[in-house]
């Protein structure tokens, strides 16, 4: 019977989704950690952005181009 399924095959067959869950499993953490970085990035990104925001305000009232 060339079509049978045996214990041996499933087991195989079981095998091979694990390792293939594994790799998944990591490519996942990894992308959440690579993640995690942009996202800390991003932040830094932003006050640096809203620090300039806020002393180009000043500026602007410094040379009255804006009313205080």
């Amino acid at each position: 019977m060339p079509n049978a399924v045996t214990n041996e095959l499933i087991y195989e067959t079981l095998k091979r989704m694990q390792e293939t869950l594994a790799l998944h499993t990591q490519y996942h953490l990894e992308t959440k950690e690579r993640l995690g970085f942009i996202e800390q990035q991003y932040a830094s990104i932003s006050r640096r952005v809203d620090r300039i925001d806020e002393r180009l305000d000043r500026v602007e009232k410094r040379l009255n181009l804006v009313e205080a």
